[in-house]
């Protein structure tokens, strides 16, 4: 049964989230943005807070330091108890993913063996990922080894147990593939990494505000993840990085900074790190994005992980039926699992000229974006997607994909 714009705008009536999306900053007329998952919309809030801050900054100055130096691990705590299933004192809001992926790997490394130079992920991890970790790995004279992974299913623990010999000293996975969306199994493989004695760090990025993350529940060690997609952080903000508690005082990060330092302002001439959290910290916090990410987690944790996951599957699977019903006729076919359960909250559909397509889906006001080879990539962030904008959206892509290309 063919599924109506009337159908999409029953779902919306009912839709227990749709007073969210005036909570926040709309973009231009007109435009459908499928792309929360590369870059999430700024709440409302924002502007607010950020007058505060210029104020703060202009009237308090220095003084204003005491509460804004308190910041990382405030906003660590809140996303370590609304969307990361950890504990307070676990989470740390700092630096970019890549720098923390850096650290962590790096302490992970070096508290274990040294002839344990082999470093585990998987060939369709994110580049700068892939990146960090051999550089990792080319630092203690070891080597990265890639797992083979399906293309729209995502890792196989299976593969991953496979890969882990006696030489490897670190493993390192995204829980939703950037590309596919494709949900891995956390628990079993941390499972496997477990018994094989192997340190593993997840990266978040594509999961933090999008899917349940039980870090506590899962026996995860080690996590890092960005802000700025689901969180709705800004472009830029600080990403996270969790250690359980557990591990932290056993871990020495490379990167020692004053703001890990037991004395900070002691100045003194020897580097003595905090034992908690803290000492996965370097500079300088990066305040106006710390209080953009603030305001990003509070709006969405006023929601709730559970009611953002069901509307994200919700939304997919609406997305999944109309390109099955509209686009693979067009030679479309879905580079995604099918089951919602095992997605993130973004579609990926494959076509030979998915880059142009997606260049002409754009001008016909449908933001989405291309990921080599052939993927188009549709981004359904359910704080501020309609399913109304998705019907809208894959009809669009319909029309100029049945168009010929000028």
């Amino acid at each position: 049964m063919a599924i109506t714009r009337a159908d999409a705008e029953a779902l919306d009536e009912a839709d227990p989230l749709a007073w969210m999306r005036a909570r926040f900053t709309p973009g231009p007329p007109g435009l459908i943005a499928l792309d929360g998952n590369s870059l999430g919309r700024p709440p409302v809030s924002v502007a607010a807070r950020l007058a505060a801050l210029a104020h703060d900054w202009s009237q308090r100055r220095i003084d204003a330091w005491d509460d804004w130096m308190q910041l990382p691990s405030s906003v660590g705590d809140l996303l370590a108890s609304e969307f990361l299933g950890a504990r307070p004192g676990e989470v740390v809001v700092c630096d970019s993913t890549s720098v923390n992926l850096y650290k962590v790997g790096a302490a992970a490394l070096d508290a274990g063996d040294a002839g344990r130079n082999v470093v585990v992920t998987d060939d369709d991890n994110f580049p700068s990922d892939r990146y960090v970790l051999a550089g990792l790995a080319a630092s203690r004279g070891g080597s990265v080894r890639y797992v083979t992974t399906d293309p729209v299913e995502g890792v196989d623990p299976e593969r991953v147990a496979s890969a882990l010999q006696p030489d490897v000293g670190l493993l390192s996975l995204s829980h939703v593939a950037y590309r596919s969306g494709a949900l891995a199994d956390m628990t079993a493989i941390n499972e496997i990494a477990r018994r094989a004695d192997v340190p593993m760090v997840w990266d978040l990025s594509h999961s933090a505000g999008a899917v349940r993350v039980d870090l506590e529940g899962t026996g995860s060690d080690l996590a890092v993840g960005c802000t700025y997609k689901y969180l709705c952080g800004g472009p830029g903000a600080p990403a996270f990085l969790y250690v359980r508690a557990s591990r932290q005082a056993a871990m020495c990060q490379p990167i020692w900074g004053w703001f890990s330092q037991r004395d900070q302002f002691a100045m003194g001439p020897e580097y003595d790190p905090v034992d908690d959290i803290g000492r996965f910290t370097t500079g300088t916090p990066p305040v106006l994005g710390l209080v953009c990410v603030e305001e990003g987690v509070r709006l969405l944790a006023s929601a709730g992980i559970g009611a953002l996951r069901s509307k994200g599957m919700a939304l997919g699977v609406l997305a999944v039926d109309l390109a099955d019903e509209w686009l693979a006729p067009l030679g479309f076919r879905l580079a995604s699992p099918r089951r919602a359960t095992r997605r993130g909250n973004h579609v990926a559909l494959a076509h030979p000229d998915a880059e142009n397509l997606c260049r002409r889906a754009a001008a016909e006001g449908v933001a989405g974006d291309f990921r080599g080879p052939d993927r188009l990539r549709l981004g359904l962030a359910p704080a501020t997607i309609s399913f109304v904008e998705v019907w809208d959206a894959l009809d669009r892509l319909r029309a100029v994909s049945a168009s010929p290309s000028s």
